[in-house]
């Protein structure tokens, strides 16, 4: 069996150039680490190679957030939708002549490891359940941050196909939303435009009763990620009624942040909106559009109704290091402070 060598990777554009040839998902991008960077973690990249020579190929990626805990516990190491494991790029599954994926996520622990004091790495591959057998030496996370079950649209699919999959009443809103003259969608340009959008997204946050970051994060998230962290807003006399705050690599369209307003539910401006913007990833060539999680409320009702199917993934494991029991049964207070903050 081949040994596998993980080195950190320091160049920007070598790192998303990998990550868009493996086909990994954009909250493995540079940028979302930049991101997590301005906001009290510490972001690092690690290629794993089949071989210890500098030109052995790289049949894995993670991007590696870090937070360090209070007292005895040193880090907390989270890679969000990683590790990217190498794919046939002519079809989903993976090759039988690449590495299995317990071996690179095994390989990725044992660098953080072996690198520094950390309770606990917790990966959350974008694999599809069953697709990502690990060893005995991980644990099921007890509080998960990305939600395992989720909506995934295969955009290679044609738009009647898609419309096809959807609930009937899901497709007459769309056509109704989509005729109503006062409606206008477009993309959010600049930081004054998103400001506006995020009057919108506190609205939402109170109707709903959840939590929102401070604007400077969505500042950051729409600059730092720049071209690959698109927004969309539909408009009504020059004023956003609902957006869509997405994030992009070359396989996947991911949903970050969204909301409307009363304006926005009267004109059921969400469904024209969401079409408009699945309509535009399939146009340049993303593969797949992830709605980011369903999670048993009225979002989720909404989200359902664009497809018949679901789909469930790895979900969050963990492989822990010292101090690993104290961190999960003895301050659930600090864990859920450090989860909260790696909410995107």
């Amino acid at each position: 069996m081949t040994s596998l060598t993980v080195t950190p990777c320091t160049d920007r554009a070598e790192w998303d150039a990998t990550v868009a040839q493996l086909g990994g998902h954009p909250l493995q991008l540079w940028g979302w680490g930049d991101v997590k960077s301005a906001h009290r973690w510490k972001a690092e990249r690690v290629l794993v190679r089949a071989g210890s020579d500098a030109d052995a190929p790289v049949v894995g990626a993670c991007q590696l957030l870090t937070r360090t805990l209070p007292g005895p516990l040193g880090d907390f190491v989270y890679a969000p939708r990683g590790p990217v494991l190498a794919r046939d790029s002519t079809a989903p599954e993976r090759p039988s002549s690449e590495p299995a994926p317990a071996a690179i996520a095994d390989a990725v622990a044992d660098y953080v490891h072996g690198s520094r004091r950390a309770v606990a790495l917790s990966i959350e591959p974008d694999e599809d359940a069953g697709e990502f057998a690990l060893t005995p030496r991980w644990r099921a996370a007890e509080t998960p941050v990305l939600p395992a079950r989720t909506l995934i649209l295969d955009l290679r699919r044609s738009e009647d196909e898609l419309l096809a999959d959807m609930a009937k009443k899901h497709r007459q809103y769309i056509r109704k939303s989509g005729r109503e003259e006062a409606l206008q969608i477009r993309p959010v340009e600049s930081l004054a435009e998103l400001d506006a959008c995020l009057e919108v997204y506190r609205e939402t946050s109170e109707r709903a009763d959840f939590g929102l970051h401070e604007d400077s994060y969505y500042h950051d998230v729409f600059t730092m990620l720049g071209e690959d962290s698109p927004v969309w807003a539909a408009y009504v006399d020059g004023r956003p009624v609902a957006f869509l705050f997405m994030a992009k690599s070359s396989r996947t369209a991911f949903e970050l942040y969204g909301g409307m307003d009363e304006t926005g539910q009267r004109l059921r401006a969400n469904y024209a909106l969401k079409w408009h913007v699945i309509r535009h990833m399939k146009s340049i060539g993303i593969e797949r559009y992830d709605f980011g999680g369903l999670i048993n409320d009225g979002v989720t009702t909404f989200k359902t109704g664009f497809a018949s199917h679901e789909n469930l993934l790895v979900g969050s494991w963990d492989r822990p290091g010292r101090g690993y029991a104290l961190w999960t049964k003895g301050l659930p207070l600090a864990k859920r402070a450090v989860r909260a903050l790696t909410r995107r």
